[in-house]
């Protein structure tokens, strides 16, 4: 199964990327509208202002060697590493968004500080206690075994360093289990975005409880970023959007033509947004 998602996930980023880059900009991440979700704002600086929420919900004010899993085209790696004056890698499946990261690195005179590498995070090529901030910013979704994810982005950490993960979950399932057609709605979720499975926040707690991870919290940001998912229906369908799916392929258009899978799985308590940080 490993291998064909993750194909399946390079093939999706290899086609997506660039039209979402040019619709969107450098940053494949959700936006932040406020702890309540209203806030009005542009939405590149929604995006930017997760960032920066992120960071201090983390107590983050310095880091010198920043590991960010699942880079995308570099949005946040070098927006972190222009931040704080750090050397930055980032890894992705995609060949297309590591050479465009690696392009991007180069137009903002950051080269010497960044590297961007085709990698897997379940078997990261560096050594242990490497970085001082291991960030996974929406990449864990796409992981085949959680639990091997987070040891490998623990073992990387230094002692001393800092775990930010941030990833799409589904509702706690604690007092009650997911009912069919909850998980009918998922399986259409992972279908479309290539996702093996989503685990809910209380589950990624008890895999870093047995890291062991220090100093855990966890949050749900869900709705702080759902709004999101309205503007990105609205920016699929305008007529740069739509001559930019043409070309894209079909992976692409089935994932446009499915985002109101997200959308609805927020508003009926699904779909979550959690966040977790812990030191080693």
């Amino acid at each position: 199964m490993s291998a064909t998602i993750y194909q399946q996930i390079q093939q999706f980023y290899d086609s997506s990327s660039g039209l979402w880059e040019d619709i969107w900009g450098e940053h494949m991440h959700h936006g932040y509208y406020g702890p309540n979700g209203t806030h009005k704002k542009d939405r590149r600086q929604a995006q930017i202002d997760l960032i920066e929420e992120l960071l201090n919900w983390a107590e983050v004010e310095t880091a010198t060697n920043i590991l960010d899993v699942g880079c995308g085209i570099g949005g946040s790696s070098l927006y972190l590493a222009e931040k704080f004056q750090a050397r930055a890698t980032g890894i992705t499946l995609s060949p297309v968004q590591a050479a465009r990261a690696t392009e991007r690195a180069q137009e903002l005179n950051l080269s010497d500080r960044s590297q961007f590498l085709v990698a897997n995070a379940l078997e990261m090529p560096f050594a242990d206690n490497s970085f001082d901030l291991v960030w996974s910013l929406e990449s864990g979704e796409h992981m085949p075994d959680k639990t091997k994810f987070l040891q490998e982005c623990y073992r990387v950490l230094k002692p001393g360093g800092k775990l930010i993960m941030v990833t799409w979950c589904h509702r706690p399932i604690d007092n009650s289990p997911l009912t069919a057609d909850e998980q009918k709605h998922l399986q259409e979720i992972y279908r479309v975005y290539c996702l093996p499975y989503v685990i809910s926040l209380p589950e990624y707690k008890a895999i870093a409880d047995q890291l062991p991870l220090q100093n855990i919290r966890t949050a749900d940001w869900s709705m702080a970023v759902a709004p999101f998912w309205d503007f990105v229906i609205d920016s699929a369908f305008t007529p740069q959007a739509i001559w930019g799916l043409l070309t894209a392929g079909w992976t692409t258009i089935v994932g446009a033509l499915s985002l109101g899978l997200m959308r609805s799985g927020y508003q009926r308590g699904l779909i979550r947004f959690g966040l977790l940080c812990g030191n080693k």
